[in-house]
Protein backbone atom coordinates (compact mmCIF):
# COMPACT_ATOMS: atom_id res chain seq x y z
CA UNK A 1 0.00 0.00 0.00
CA UNK A 2 1.07 3.69 -0.63
CA UNK A 3 2.45 6.11 2.39
CA UNK A 4 -0.83 7.57 3.13
CA UNK A 5 -0.01 11.65 4.17
CA UNK A 6 -1.82 13.92 6.54
CA UNK A 7 -5.13 14.50 5.13
CA UNK A 8 -5.08 11.92 2.78
CA UNK A 9 -7.05 8.81 2.60
CA UNK A 10 -5.89 5.50 0.80
CA UNK A 11 -8.06 3.33 -0.31
CA UNK A 12 -8.15 -0.14 -1.68
CA UNK A 13 -10.97 -2.35 -3.14
CA UNK A 14 -10.84 -6.51 -3.40
CA UNK A 15 -13.72 -8.42 -3.07
CA UNK A 16 -12.77 -11.80 -1.94
CA UNK A 17 -10.64 -10.03 1.22
CA UNK A 18 -13.77 -10.56 3.19
CA UNK A 19 -14.04 -14.17 2.67
CA UNK A 20 -10.16 -15.03 2.80
CA UNK A 21 -8.89 -16.17 5.95
CA UNK A 22 -5.71 -15.06 6.09
CA UNK A 23 -6.91 -11.12 4.91
CA UNK A 24 -7.50 -10.19 8.52
CA UNK A 25 -4.79 -10.62 10.15
CA UNK A 26 -2.46 -9.46 7.14
CA UNK A 27 -4.53 -6.39 7.36
CA UNK A 28 -3.94 -5.96 10.77
CA UNK A 29 -0.72 -6.56 10.62
CA UNK A 30 -0.26 -3.92 8.22
CA UNK A 31 -2.18 -1.53 10.18
CA UNK A 32 -4.61 -1.69 13.16
CA UNK A 33 -6.24 1.41 12.59
CA UNK A 34 -7.17 0.30 9.23
CA UNK A 35 -11.12 0.92 8.19
CA UNK A 36 -13.19 -1.80 6.27
CA UNK A 37 -15.78 -0.90 4.39
CA UNK A 38 -18.09 -3.93 3.59
CA UNK A 39 -21.27 -4.29 0.67
CA UNK A 40 -23.34 -7.27 1.68
CA UNK A 41 -26.27 -8.21 -0.74
CA UNK A 42 -29.46 -10.44 0.01
CA UNK A 43 -27.25 -14.28 -0.08
CA UNK A 44 -29.66 -15.48 -2.44
CA UNK A 45 -29.64 -12.70 -4.59
CA UNK A 46 -26.25 -12.72 -4.39
CA UNK A 47 -25.65 -16.55 -4.95
CA UNK A 48 -27.56 -16.59 -8.11
CA UNK A 49 -25.53 -13.63 -9.58
CA UNK A 50 -22.97 -14.69 -9.12
CA UNK A 51 -23.96 -18.01 -10.78
CA UNK A 52 -25.10 -15.52 -13.88
CA UNK A 53 -21.43 -14.11 -13.70
CA UNK A 54 -19.54 -17.26 -14.31
CA UNK A 55 -22.31 -18.78 -17.05
CA UNK A 56 -21.97 -15.91 -19.01
CA UNK A 57 -18.22 -17.36 -19.27
CA UNK A 58 -18.82 -20.67 -19.12
CA UNK A 59 -22.31 -21.20 -20.79
CA UNK A 60 -21.68 -25.40 -20.27
CA UNK A 61 -21.63 -24.96 -16.42
CA UNK A 62 -24.29 -27.40 -14.72
CA UNK A 63 -27.70 -25.76 -13.58
CA UNK A 64 -28.08 -23.57 -10.45
CA UNK A 65 -30.25 -26.01 -9.01
CA UNK A 66 -27.98 -28.96 -9.45
CA UNK A 67 -25.00 -26.69 -7.66
CA UNK A 68 -27.08 -25.70 -4.92
CA UNK A 69 -27.53 -29.59 -3.50
CA UNK A 70 -24.80 -31.79 -2.08
CA UNK A 71 -28.20 -34.22 -1.55
CA UNK A 72 -31.44 -32.72 -2.92
CA UNK A 73 -33.53 -34.86 -1.74
CA UNK A 74 -32.49 -34.76 1.42
CA UNK A 75 -32.39 -31.17 0.70
CA UNK A 76 -28.73 -30.75 1.82
CA UNK A 77 -27.00 -27.68 0.43
CA UNK A 78 -23.31 -27.38 -0.80
CA UNK A 79 -21.71 -24.98 1.30
CA UNK A 80 -18.30 -26.40 -0.22
CA UNK A 81 -20.10 -24.08 -3.81
CA UNK A 82 -18.28 -21.20 -3.32
CA UNK A 83 -21.41 -19.09 -4.43
CA UNK A 84 -23.31 -20.30 -1.40
CA UNK A 85 -20.38 -20.23 0.91
CA UNK A 86 -19.63 -16.36 0.33
CA UNK A 87 -23.42 -15.59 2.02
CA UNK A 88 -22.68 -16.87 5.03
CA UNK A 89 -21.77 -13.06 5.98
CA UNK A 90 -21.66 -14.29 10.10
CA UNK A 91 -18.67 -16.90 9.48
CA UNK A 92 -16.71 -14.21 7.45
CA UNK A 93 -17.23 -11.49 9.95
CA UNK A 94 -15.81 -13.71 12.92
CA UNK A 95 -12.64 -14.26 11.72
CA UNK A 96 -12.19 -10.05 11.56
CA UNK A 97 -13.41 -9.82 14.81
CA UNK A 98 -10.48 -11.39 16.48
CA UNK A 99 -8.24 -9.04 14.60
CA UNK A 100 -10.79 -5.53 14.08
CA UNK A 101 -12.88 -4.01 16.79
CA UNK A 102 -16.82 -3.74 14.89
CA UNK A 103 -16.44 0.72 14.94
CA UNK A 104 -13.52 0.20 12.59
CA UNK A 105 -16.13 -1.88 9.65
CA UNK A 106 -19.20 -0.03 8.29
CA UNK A 107 -21.54 -2.43 6.14
CA UNK A 108 -23.37 -1.35 3.57
CA UNK A 109 -26.01 -2.42 2.36
CA UNK A 110 -26.09 -3.31 -1.36
CA UNK A 111 -29.74 -2.73 -1.54
CA UNK A 112 -29.99 0.38 -0.20
CA UNK A 113 -27.00 1.35 -2.22
CA UNK A 114 -29.32 0.98 -5.75
CA UNK A 115 -32.23 2.04 -3.86
CA UNK A 116 -30.67 5.73 -1.98
CA UNK A 117 -27.16 5.71 -3.19
CA UNK A 118 -26.84 8.84 -1.53
CA UNK A 119 -27.73 7.80 1.45
CA UNK A 120 -25.81 4.92 1.98
CA UNK A 121 -22.66 7.09 0.46
CA UNK A 122 -23.48 9.67 3.14
CA UNK A 123 -22.69 6.94 5.95
CA UNK A 124 -19.80 5.92 4.01
CA UNK A 125 -18.19 9.49 3.86
CA UNK A 126 -19.35 10.10 7.65
CA UNK A 127 -17.72 6.82 8.42
CA UNK A 128 -14.18 7.97 6.96
CA UNK A 129 -14.55 11.41 8.79
CA UNK A 130 -15.33 12.91 5.17
CA UNK A 131 -17.61 15.78 4.65
CA UNK A 132 -20.64 14.69 3.00
CA UNK A 133 -20.58 15.98 -0.90
CA UNK A 134 -21.84 13.47 -2.65
CA UNK A 135 -25.88 14.04 -2.78
CA UNK A 136 -28.78 12.58 -4.58
CA UNK A 137 -27.95 15.25 -7.32
CA UNK A 138 -24.66 13.32 -8.69
CA UNK A 139 -26.99 10.35 -9.56
CA UNK A 140 -29.50 9.14 -12.24
CA UNK A 141 -31.37 5.70 -12.24
CA UNK A 142 -30.17 3.65 -15.49
CA UNK A 143 -33.43 2.08 -16.45
CA UNK A 144 -31.58 -0.67 -18.14
CA UNK A 145 -28.96 -1.61 -16.30
CA UNK A 146 -31.64 -0.87 -12.92
CA UNK A 147 -28.65 0.34 -11.32
CA UNK A 148 -28.28 4.28 -10.36
CA UNK A 149 -25.04 5.83 -12.01
CA UNK A 150 -22.95 9.31 -11.15
CA UNK A 151 -24.57 11.78 -13.38
CA UNK A 152 -20.71 13.10 -14.23
CA UNK A 153 -17.49 11.21 -13.43
CA UNK A 154 -14.89 12.48 -12.24
CA UNK A 155 -12.38 14.62 -15.10
CA UNK A 156 -15.05 13.69 -17.71
CA UNK A 157 -18.33 15.21 -18.54
CA UNK A 158 -19.98 11.57 -19.21
CA UNK A 159 -21.91 10.09 -17.19
CA UNK A 160 -20.43 7.02 -15.46
CA UNK A 161 -22.41 3.94 -15.09
CA UNK A 162 -21.02 -0.19 -13.58
CA UNK A 163 -19.48 -2.19 -17.00
CA UNK A 164 -21.23 -4.58 -19.00
CA UNK A 165 -20.62 -7.53 -16.45
CA UNK A 166 -23.10 -6.17 -13.56
CA UNK A 167 -27.11 -5.77 -14.23
CA UNK A 168 -27.01 -9.03 -16.25
CA UNK A 169 -30.35 -10.83 -16.06
CA UNK A 170 -30.72 -13.59 -13.91
CA UNK A 171 -31.59 -17.14 -15.21
CA UNK A 172 -35.33 -18.48 -13.54
CA UNK A 173 -34.45 -20.79 -10.79
CA UNK A 174 -36.45 -22.89 -9.58
CA UNK A 175 -38.83 -21.14 -6.49
CA UNK A 176 -38.38 -24.17 -4.02
CA UNK A 177 -34.90 -23.97 -5.24
CA UNK A 178 -34.80 -20.47 -3.22
CA UNK A 179 -37.18 -21.02 -1.05
CA UNK A 180 -34.65 -23.99 0.44
CA UNK A 181 -32.13 -21.33 -0.04
CA UNK A 182 -33.67 -18.69 2.36
CA UNK A 183 -34.43 -20.90 4.78
CA UNK A 184 -30.86 -22.18 4.54
CA UNK A 185 -29.45 -18.81 4.87
CA UNK A 186 -32.07 -17.33 7.62
CA UNK A 187 -29.82 -18.58 10.79
CA UNK A 188 -26.85 -17.14 9.86
CA UNK A 189 -28.35 -13.85 8.99
CA UNK A 190 -29.52 -13.64 12.06
CA UNK A 191 -26.61 -13.96 13.39
CA UNK A 192 -25.10 -11.44 11.72
CA UNK A 193 -27.26 -9.03 12.67
CA UNK A 194 -26.71 -10.08 15.74
CA UNK A 195 -23.17 -9.30 15.18
CA UNK A 196 -23.68 -6.02 13.00
CA UNK A 197 -26.54 -4.75 15.32
CA UNK A 198 -27.60 -3.83 11.60
CA UNK A 199 -31.08 -5.78 10.44
CA UNK A 200 -30.46 -5.72 6.49
CA UNK A 201 -34.28 -7.30 6.04
CA UNK A 202 -32.95 -10.09 3.69
CA UNK A 203 -35.65 -12.54 5.41
CA UNK A 204 -38.66 -10.86 4.38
Amino acid sequence: MPRTLDGQITMEKTPSYFVTREAPARIAAMSRDTKLIVVVRDPVTRAVSDYTQTLSKRPDIPTFESLTFRNRSAGLIDTSWSAIQIGIYAKHLEHWLRHFPLRQLLFVSGERLIRDPAGELGRVQDFLGLKRIITDKHFYFNKTKGFPCLKKAEGSGRPHCLGKTKGRTHPDIDREVLQRLRDFYRPFNRKFYQMTGQDFGWDG
